[in-house]
Protein backbone atom coordinates (compact mmCIF):
# COMPACT_ATOMS: atom_id res chain seq x y z
CA UNK A 1 0.00 0.00 0.00
CA UNK A 2 1.41 3.36 -1.04
CA UNK A 3 0.24 6.41 0.89
CA UNK A 4 -0.60 9.38 -1.30
CA UNK A 5 -1.70 12.86 -0.27
CA UNK A 6 -3.86 15.04 -2.45
CA UNK A 7 -6.93 17.24 -2.67
CA UNK A 8 -10.43 15.96 -3.35
CA UNK A 9 -13.30 17.78 -4.98
CA UNK A 10 -16.06 17.88 -2.43
CA UNK A 11 -16.20 16.85 1.21
CA UNK A 12 -16.36 13.07 0.89
CA UNK A 13 -14.92 12.26 4.32
CA UNK A 14 -14.73 14.10 7.61
CA UNK A 15 -12.38 13.56 10.52
CA UNK A 16 -10.94 15.74 13.26
CA UNK A 17 -7.80 13.59 13.41
CA UNK A 18 -6.38 13.85 9.91
CA UNK A 19 -2.70 13.58 10.99
CA UNK A 20 -3.53 10.60 13.20
CA UNK A 21 -5.42 8.99 10.33
CA UNK A 22 -2.37 9.30 8.11
CA UNK A 23 -0.13 7.94 10.88
CA UNK A 24 -2.50 5.00 11.34
CA UNK A 25 -2.29 4.14 7.65
CA UNK A 26 1.50 4.33 7.81
CA UNK A 27 1.62 2.06 10.88
CA UNK A 28 -0.58 -0.48 9.15
CA UNK A 29 1.61 -0.42 6.07
CA UNK A 30 4.76 -1.00 8.15
CA UNK A 31 3.03 -3.43 10.56
CA UNK A 32 4.36 -1.31 13.40
CA UNK A 33 1.92 -2.55 16.04
CA UNK A 34 2.34 -6.21 15.13
CA UNK A 35 4.21 -7.03 18.41
CA UNK A 36 1.04 -6.24 20.36
CA UNK A 37 -0.34 -9.61 19.22
CA UNK A 38 1.96 -11.19 21.80
CA UNK A 39 -0.32 -9.85 24.55
CA UNK A 40 -2.72 -12.76 25.12
CA UNK A 41 -5.62 -11.52 27.25
CA UNK A 42 -7.92 -14.34 28.33
CA UNK A 43 -11.37 -12.91 27.73
CA UNK A 44 -14.23 -13.47 25.33
CA UNK A 45 -14.19 -11.49 22.08
CA UNK A 46 -17.50 -10.62 20.45
CA UNK A 47 -16.97 -7.72 18.08
CA UNK A 48 -13.64 -6.30 19.25
CA UNK A 49 -10.58 -8.34 20.14
CA UNK A 50 -8.30 -7.41 23.06
CA UNK A 51 -5.77 -6.27 20.44
CA UNK A 52 -8.35 -3.88 18.98
CA UNK A 53 -8.97 -2.37 22.41
CA UNK A 54 -5.29 -2.07 23.31
CA UNK A 55 -4.75 -0.32 20.01
CA UNK A 56 -7.66 1.96 20.82
CA UNK A 57 -6.00 2.93 24.11
CA UNK A 58 -2.94 3.95 22.11
CA UNK A 59 -5.12 5.96 19.71
CA UNK A 60 -6.92 7.64 22.61
CA UNK A 61 -3.60 8.92 23.96
CA UNK A 62 -2.62 10.34 20.56
CA UNK A 63 -6.05 11.91 20.10
CA UNK A 64 -5.77 13.85 23.35
CA UNK A 65 -7.83 11.76 25.77
CA UNK A 66 -6.63 12.39 29.31
CA UNK A 67 -8.92 9.68 30.71
CA UNK A 68 -10.39 6.46 29.33
CA UNK A 69 -13.88 7.92 29.84
CA UNK A 70 -13.14 10.58 27.19
CA UNK A 71 -13.06 7.89 24.49
CA UNK A 72 -16.86 8.15 24.18
CA UNK A 73 -16.79 11.87 23.41
CA UNK A 74 -13.48 12.36 21.57
CA UNK A 75 -12.53 9.16 19.79
CA UNK A 76 -15.66 7.05 19.30
CA UNK A 77 -17.63 9.58 17.22
CA UNK A 78 -14.84 9.67 14.61
CA UNK A 79 -15.86 6.81 12.32
CA UNK A 80 -13.41 7.84 9.59
CA UNK A 81 -10.43 7.07 11.82
CA UNK A 82 -12.04 3.77 12.80
CA UNK A 83 -12.46 2.78 9.15
CA UNK A 84 -8.71 3.12 8.65
CA UNK A 85 -8.39 0.26 11.14
CA UNK A 86 -11.05 -1.77 9.28
CA UNK A 87 -13.75 -1.03 11.84
CA UNK A 88 -17.06 0.69 11.38
CA UNK A 89 -16.70 2.45 14.73
CA UNK A 90 -14.62 2.29 17.89
CA UNK A 91 -15.87 0.52 20.99
CA UNK A 92 -17.03 2.46 24.04
CA UNK A 93 -14.91 3.18 27.08
CA UNK A 94 -16.56 0.52 29.26
CA UNK A 95 -15.30 -2.30 27.01
CA UNK A 96 -11.82 -0.78 26.99
CA UNK A 97 -11.84 -0.49 30.78
CA UNK A 98 -12.90 -4.11 31.21
CA UNK A 99 -10.03 -5.24 29.00
CA UNK A 100 -7.52 -3.23 31.01
CA UNK A 101 -8.95 -4.67 34.23
CA UNK A 102 -8.35 -8.20 32.92
CA UNK A 103 -4.66 -7.65 32.33
CA UNK A 104 -2.59 -9.95 34.53
CA UNK A 105 1.02 -9.47 35.60
CA UNK A 106 2.02 -11.77 32.75
CA UNK A 107 0.03 -9.64 30.30
CA UNK A 108 1.76 -6.51 31.57
CA UNK A 109 5.14 -8.16 31.01
CA UNK A 110 4.01 -9.14 27.50
CA UNK A 111 2.84 -5.58 26.86
CA UNK A 112 6.13 -4.16 28.13
CA UNK A 113 8.04 -6.50 25.83
CA UNK A 114 5.83 -5.61 22.86
CA UNK A 115 6.33 -1.88 23.39
CA UNK A 116 10.09 -2.43 23.66
CA UNK A 117 10.09 -4.34 20.37
CA UNK A 118 8.14 -1.52 18.71
CA UNK A 119 10.49 1.27 19.72
CA UNK A 120 13.60 -0.81 19.07
CA UNK A 121 12.47 -1.53 15.52
CA UNK A 122 11.90 2.18 14.85
CA UNK A 123 14.70 3.70 16.91
CA UNK A 124 17.27 5.70 14.95
CA UNK A 125 19.48 5.95 18.04
CA UNK A 126 20.10 2.19 18.15
CA UNK A 127 21.40 2.31 14.59
CA UNK A 128 23.60 5.34 15.21
CA UNK A 129 27.30 5.12 14.44
CA UNK A 130 28.72 5.70 17.91
CA UNK A 131 32.16 6.46 16.55
CA UNK A 132 30.82 9.97 16.10
CA UNK A 133 28.75 12.34 18.23
CA UNK A 134 25.00 12.05 18.72
CA UNK A 135 23.67 15.58 18.41
CA UNK A 136 20.50 16.46 20.32
CA UNK A 137 18.83 19.69 19.26
CA UNK A 138 16.66 21.33 21.91
CA UNK A 139 14.85 24.57 21.15
CA UNK A 140 12.79 25.70 24.13
CA UNK A 141 12.29 29.27 22.96
CA UNK A 142 8.70 30.44 22.95
CA UNK A 143 6.97 31.52 19.77
CA UNK A 144 4.38 34.34 19.87
CA UNK A 145 0.94 33.71 18.43
CA UNK A 146 -2.07 35.88 17.76
CA UNK A 147 -5.18 36.10 19.92
CA UNK A 148 -7.09 34.11 17.30
CA UNK A 149 -4.68 31.16 17.51
CA UNK A 150 -6.37 27.89 18.43
CA UNK A 151 -5.77 27.07 22.07
CA UNK A 152 -3.65 30.18 22.59
CA UNK A 153 -3.23 31.30 26.19
CA UNK A 154 -1.25 34.01 27.90
CA UNK A 155 2.29 32.78 28.47
CA UNK A 156 5.62 33.87 29.82
CA UNK A 157 8.80 34.70 27.93
CA UNK A 158 12.04 34.75 29.87
CA UNK A 159 13.59 38.20 30.00
CA UNK A 160 10.39 40.01 29.01
CA UNK A 161 9.28 40.75 32.57
CA UNK A 162 10.84 41.76 35.87
CA UNK A 163 13.90 39.65 36.61
CA UNK A 164 13.64 36.93 39.24
CA UNK A 165 16.19 38.57 41.55
CA UNK A 166 14.07 41.70 41.83
CA UNK A 167 10.79 39.93 42.63
CA UNK A 168 11.92 36.94 44.67
CA UNK A 169 11.11 37.39 48.41
CA UNK A 170 14.54 36.12 49.51
CA UNK A 171 16.15 38.98 47.59
CA UNK A 172 14.35 41.59 49.69
CA UNK A 173 16.45 43.90 51.89
CA UNK A 174 17.22 42.61 55.37
CA UNK A 175 15.73 45.64 57.15
CA UNK A 176 12.20 44.76 56.07
CA UNK A 177 9.94 44.51 59.12
CA UNK A 178 6.82 42.47 59.63
CA UNK A 179 4.16 43.34 62.22
CA UNK A 180 3.18 40.62 64.69
CA UNK A 181 0.51 41.66 67.12
CA UNK A 182 1.73 44.48 69.41
CA UNK A 183 5.37 43.93 68.48
CA UNK A 184 7.43 43.89 65.33
CA UNK A 185 10.69 42.16 64.43
CA UNK A 186 12.96 41.84 61.45
CA UNK A 187 11.74 39.44 58.78
CA UNK A 188 15.19 37.91 58.62
CA UNK A 189 15.12 36.92 62.31
CA UNK A 190 14.55 33.28 63.12
CA UNK A 191 11.18 32.15 64.38
CA UNK A 192 12.67 30.97 67.66
CA UNK A 193 14.32 34.33 68.38
CA UNK A 194 11.10 36.15 67.55
CA UNK A 195 9.08 33.97 69.94
CA UNK A 196 11.58 34.47 72.78
CA UNK A 197 11.55 38.24 72.24
CA UNK A 198 7.75 38.34 72.34
CA UNK A 199 7.53 36.24 75.48
CA UNK A 200 10.03 38.46 77.30
CA UNK A 201 8.06 41.55 76.33
CA UNK A 202 4.77 40.03 77.59
CA UNK A 203 6.39 39.24 80.95
CA UNK A 204 7.64 42.80 81.27
CA UNK A 205 4.11 44.08 80.67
Amino acid sequence: MNIELGLLNGNTVNTQYAPLTLLSALYQQNRTLEPLKAVQVSMKSVRYTPLDKLRQVWLSVLSGCAYISEINTLLRPDTTLAQVWNQSAFTDQSNVSRTLDRLTLMNIDQLRGAVTDIWRSRSLTLGHDWRGYLWLDFDLSGLPCGKQGEGSTKGYFSGKKTSLAASWPVSARSNTTKPSGRTCFQATATLFAACVRRCVRLKLL
